[in-house]
């Protein structure tokens, strides 16, 4: 069992919550070093477990949780890791299916920050420069120990941002690792094309892994050559995921048709049922390289079978054999994906979704006009987008899909003002019905109305906080 190798300072929730908002949310240069140091300097927690990591530009949260459903189904004491949160910060750090308490989540960032204070030391007796530690160092820093810790077996990490300089890729146990795909987002950090961001993704990929390349990396060719590439330098033998036909992964895809590798082992999956509402049911079969799972359930979009399948590949590589048939239907069914196609209101309807740039948009509308095709009796839109984003691709896609179009702006430092959205709706010839300042004011103004929240992880958030 992991203990702490020295004293840690007693932190309040509020004081740890302190410590992440006043770290540099950014280090100057991207490095793994420090988040490295401060784990040798905890002796290791993170070698007290096993561990799976999972990339992607989208998908990436979801395929986490499946995974980690799927770990704990086959009896594992099993840790998830995710961001950003929705409500709660406790949310990015999961055990067995539950925010870790108040408690354990301080012990955990106090334990980093002493680790980081410690490790700036001993660099300032040396004469070198101090690590430019960041909130997200911090924070995977403190989720080690949390879940070393609290005795977890197995933690599904999901990277933050791209894959190379990622603070989780500094885990020393990763075992298997998965990419889902490929978008541009974050392109000032990690670059400016498809091929550049996908080989900041593929670094995840090392020796002695397990692999597996998910629907969303199979097109471009240039995109996909860049993962196999990867594999092939590092004498690894990925698994490709792929739809048995191309409508099941409208939105996951790239332009262009996926190759056929006889070389390599291949999954796939098959939408038998597609959900008829918001809020139906899909069904669908996968079909791994080990084994055929039939008829599989989620109360989820078309577009959730491309995550389970690949969650299903990952952690067949990950135990090195097939799955328990009954305990994944129980795990993939009773899985939230908390922010992803969410219900959080029944009648009538409010739905939340945390898409943020064009291609989870483009997956999102795919997804909507399965169950609500007629433009005129779909849902009223509320929208916020953070500044930072891609704004115009995300209002280009979502301007026609909607009737009536309300926009706001979140709480976030990086929001876009609710007027300046405003003018963008405009220029894509929609006039929104409403411009309000905060999500409270939307949402008092949406009551006894069906609505379908997007645009930006924030504005998911607060709607969820409001209405749960």
């Amino acid at each position: 069992m992991y203990r702490l190798p020295f004293p840690v300072p007693e932190l309040s929730y509020d004081d740890a919550l302190g410590v992440l908002r006043s770290t540099l949310r950014l280090g100057i240069s991207p490095m793994l070093e420090s988040v490295e140091d401060m784990l040798a300097e905890l002796g290791n927690p993170d070698l007290s477990f096993r561990s799976l990591q999972v990339a992607g530009t989208n998908g990436k949260t979801s395929t986490s949780r499946y995974a980690a459903a799927i770990l704990r189904g086959e009896g594992l004491r099993v840790g998830l890791y995710t961001s950003p949160e929705l409500v709660s910060y406790t949310e990015r750090l999961e055990l067995d299916g539950s925010p870790v308490v108040e408690a354990d989540f301080a012990r955990g960032v106090a334990a980093a920050a002493e680790a980081g204070q410690r490790v700036n030391a001993h660099r300032a007796d040396l004469g070198q420069r101090p690590y430019d530690i960041t909130e997200f160092d911090l924070l995977t820093v403190g989720a080690c120990v949390a879940f070393a810790l609290l005795g977890a077996e197995v933690v599904v990490l999901e990277c933050g941002m791209g894959g190379r300089w990622d603070a989780t890729t500094a885990v020393g146990s990763i075992e298997s690792v998965a990419v889902t795909g490929v978008g541009l987002d974050h392109t000032r950090i990690l670059g400016d094309t498809l091929e550049k961001i996908a080989g900041e993704k593929a670094a995840i990929i090392r020796s002695g892994r397990s692999c597996v390349l998910g629907v969303g990396t199979a097109t471009p060719t240039s995109v996909e050559d860049v993962f196999l590439r990867r594999c092939a330098d590092e004498g690894v033998v990925p698994t490709l995921l792929r739809p048995r036909r191309l409508e099941d992964a409208v939105g996951e895809l790239h332009p262009g048709l996926p190759r056929t590798h006889g070389d390599l082992p291949h999954a796939s999956y098959e939408v038998l049922r597609r959900p008829g509402r918001i809020g139906g049911s899909l069904v669908f079969d996968v079909t791994t390289p080990r084994s055929r799972y039939r008829e599989l359930s989620a109360l989820k979009p078309v577009y959730q079978a491309a995550n389970v399948a690949c969650a299903v590949v990952l952690c067949e590589d990950f135990l090195g054999r097939g799955l328990d048939s009954e305990a994944l239907f129980e795990s993939v069914v009773c899985c939230p994906t908390p922010g992803r196609f969410d219900v959080v209101r029944a009648d009538p309807v409010g739905l939340i979704d945390a898409c943020h740039n064009p291609q989870s948009v483009g997956v999102f509308l795919s997804a909507v006009r399965e169950v609500a095709p007629e433009v005129a009796t779909s849902p009223t839109l509320l929208c916020a987008v953070l500044a930072d984003k891609d704004v115009d691709g995300i209002v280009g896609l979502l301007a026609p899909e909607f009737p009536r179009v309300v926009v706001t702006q979140t709480r976030s430092p990086r929001a876009l003002a609710a007027h300046e959205l405003a003018e963008r709706f405009r220029a894509h010839a929609a006039e929104p019905v409403g411009e309000y300042a905060s999500c409270g004011e939307a949402l008092a103004a949406l009551v006894g109305e069906a609505f379908v929240a997007c645009g930006s992880i924030t504005l998911a958030g607060e709607v969820a906080a409001a209405l749960r």
